[in-house]
């Protein structure tokens, strides 16, 4: 069925209802006032919240809601819809109201194309906010046609603080001594195991919602977005990926991995299928520092972008949860600065230029603990002499202390729960 100014004019309408009626949670983003967005990330990570947010505070402004334009295109009235398409939903709202249209563009990379339009919306002076869910979305190609119009940002699931918030967990001063802190730690416990979704609080099933997601991720931004033929060689690299997730490996040991099941997959069929992953904001790699060129790109460390992603593919994975979440806390405050440092001696993150240097263990004090210990903290001290640290960091599951060093350094042990929330 043709795609027209009527569909849009009751997408208009209901899109406009939506953002009357929908419940906002608090999360801390800040919109330049006249800025325009192109906001990117995994789905269900509350892009959409984020446009919902920003219409409602342009209203307290003084917008109306007859100025709104919010149009989701996974609305599967919109289906197999073409760029120059788009144009009719300006025409839609133009048959309706005298305004001009604050545009709200949700899921807009299922129009190929798009960019070509957002950026004559721009020129126009349109106030336009853009989600997708493709990180293509943020490449240097679709910047150069937007033309510098635009600013753009990832958007993540909850951190831990806004978990906390959005389970009206408001938290005082001194938290950490009082009852406060038992709730916290339980909380958190759900939170490593389940990670940050904000819908997923809202059931009681959650490893059947995350099911949910991953297979709308893998069939709808990955296979049917690349053309994948060979369904059962991704999913099993995507299990193998989250199997070694602490380890760094190359694309070629991904390969042999998949080989052994009986599968025969290709070295580069393994490098599309991470790219593919990346792309869908389902994955993110890190370089080790001290690789030569070649090897930075081909033996990296994977981790997935919410540890409830991550968690569904294994059993007893305490360990690797921790070492992920510590990763994807990291990833969010420093980019592409963040590595690990692989030679002679390895540490799990590093963020070079501040010279903060982390690890990863559930535990390394108590019975049977010591070679932990011993590993652990030698790593950070080896690195140090390389490196000269500014700080050095253990993440634990629950255990706290620090380990002074003969530099008059020291290394500092935090459960993850306050790290997390410094």
């Amino acid at each position: 069925m043709a795609i027209t100014k009527e569909t849009f004019r009751t997408l208009i309408h209901e899109g406009q209802e939506e953002i009357r009626d929908v419940e906002l949670y608090n999360r801390p983003f800040d919109f330049e006032e006249n800025g325009r967005y192109v906001l990117v990330g995994v789905r269900q990570a509350g892009k959409s919240y984020m446009l919902y947010k920003r219409a409602r505070q342009m209203m307290e402004a003084g917008y109306q809601l007859e100025d709104m334009v919010y149009i989701n295109f996974d609305d599967e009235r919109l289906m197999g819809m073409k760029a120059d398409e788009l144009d009719l939903i300006l025409q839609a709202y133009q048959s309706v109201y005298n305004h001009v249209p604050v545009l709200f563009f949700d899921e807009i990379q299922n129009v190929e194309g798009w960019e070509h339009f957002a950026r004559r919306l721009a020129n126009k002076k349109y106030h336009v906010y853009i989600t997708g869910s493709n990180a293509k979305m943020l490449s240097r190609d679709i910047q150069t046609v937007l033309g510098g119009r635009f600013f753009d940002a990832l958007i993540y699931p909850y951190t831990f603080s806004e978990y906390l918030e959005a389970k009206e967990i408001i938290l005082e001063k001194e938290w950490q001594y009082g009852s406060q802190r038992a709730v916290v730690q339980q909380s958190f416990a759900d939170y490593m195991k389940w990670g940050g979704f904000p819908e997923l609080l809202l059931f009681r099933n959650k490893r059947n919602w995350l099911n949910g997601l991953y297979e709308k991720i893998l069939l709808g931004d990955i296979i049917q977005r690349n053309k994948v033929k060979n369904e059962m060689a991704l999913r099993l690299t995507m299990k193998r990926l989250a199997e070694n997730v602490m380890q760094p490996i190359s694309y070629n040991r991904v390969a042999n991995l998949i080989r052994s099941t009986g599968t025969n997959i290709a070295v580069s069929s393994v490098s599309d299928y991470v790219r593919y992953a990346q792309e869908a904001c389902m994955l993110f790699s890190l370089e080790n520092y001290a690789s030569k060129f070649v090897e930075k790109e081909t033996v990296k460390k994977h981790y997935f972008v919410d540890n409830g992603l991550l968690s569904i593919f294994l059993f007893n994975g305490d360990t690797a949860l921790l070492e992920n979440l510590c990763a994807i806390h990291l990833r969010k405050r420093y980019g592409e600065e963040l590595c690990y440092y692989n030679r002679n001696v390895e540490v799990d993150f590093l963020i070079a230029e501040e010279g903060y240097a982390i690890q990863a263990s559930y535990s390394i004090y108590g019975e049977g603990m010591q070679d932990t210990f011993e590993r652990e903290t030698k790593a950070l001290k080896q690195l140090d002499t390389f490196l000269s640290l500014k700080r050095m960091v253990i993440v634990t599951n629950d255990e706290e202390g620090t380990v002074p060093l003969e530099n008059g350094k020291q290394i500092e042990v935090i459960p993850a729960w306050k790290w997390l929330l410094e």
